[in-house]
């Protein structure tokens, strides 16, 4: 059976897309029609932008989505998903890729996912850290163990690998906690806030009305959510596990865990760059 999934923020570089662009009419039209929904042509900052212009969330997140469910689009009839799933921004792309939600309807959720976010980002002085080489169990306890400041687990990546979210302070003492524990590496991101974490509350629901406003249809097939990993067509439940997921963790390691368990026997990656394939080959190396 073959798994399609789509990656999250991070994943973009300069360039993005513009193969796409340039040897698809169809892609083109899609783009195209981009740049009038969000009222600049972000297809500039992708092809030609700089580092700086593609970190601006506003960018970042249509950008990704952009190239991940136009890749999916072009591929016509060939497109045969047995199951999706996205890495947190990825979600979005799966819910398109999979017909739940229209082209349209997709972008203008992440437009306004990303502008809520950086609201939230810009309200309180926030972070987050990649942690390697511990338990999840031993990350959760020690972020638990930190009572007057915000931290939590934020992405199970891979089993060794897991990023935190909260305050600086909470990050930073959870840092040194976990080095105290044995990790590899606690390593600060260079990220705008604090992502799936209490800190993006005002963005959840902000974000909220948005997404019940919209018009979620039954997928062509399962679409394995963040918030709890399991396989989902429910229209209804799709709105609740979207609106959660800002808040909560994504839970990418028990979500490939779930779909080679219900019979994903391939994985392909739609969008810029490779990083949740790196992942699949930690979770399961034979499915990649």
């Amino acid at each position: 059976m073959k798994a399609y999934v789509f990656p999250g923020q991070g994943a973009q570089f300069v360039g993005m897309g513009k193969d796409l662009y340039d040897q698809s009419p169809l892609a083109k039209e899609y783009f195209e029609k981009a740049n009038t929904i969000l009222g600049f042509r972000i297809t500039d900052l992708m092809f030609e932008g700089t580092p700086e212009d593609l970190r601006q969330t506003k960018v970042t997140q249509p950008a990704i989505f952009l190239h991940s469910v136009i890749s999916a689009l072009v591929m016509g009839d060939d497109f045969k998903p047995d199951m999706v799933a996205g890495h947190s921004l990825g979600e979005f792309s799966a819910l398109v890729a999979s017909k739940a939600l229209t082209f349209e309807d997709g972008l203008v959720l992440v437009s306004k996912r990303a502008m809520a976010m950086q609201k939230a980002c810009e309200a309180e002085e926030s972070t987050m850290a990649a942690i390697l080489g511990l338990s999840d169990e031993i990350v959760e306890e020690v972020c638990d163990s930190i009572k007057d400041a915000v931290v939590v687990p934020a992405n199970y990546n891979c089993p060794g690998q897991i990023v935190i979210s909260g305050s600086i302070e909470g990050i930073d003492r959870a840092c040194e906690l976990l080095k105290e524990k044995g990790a590899k590496r606690a390593l600060k991101l260079s990220v705008g806030g604090a992502f799936h974490s209490p800190l993006m509350q005002p963005a959840a629901e902000e974000l909220q009305a948005a997404i019940k406003e919209t018009t979620i249809s039954a997928p062509v097939c399962p679409v394995y959510q963040n918030v709890n990993a399991y396989p989902q067509t429910d229209p209804a439940a799709i709105k609740e596990n979207l609106i959660a997921q800002l808040t909560a963790p994504v839970r990418w390691t028990q979500t490939v865990k779930n779909m080679v368990t219900d019979g994903a026997t391939e994985f392909f990656e739609l969008g810029p760059g490779e990083v949740l394939k790196g992942l699949i080959k930690k979770i399961n190396p034979v499915t990649v």
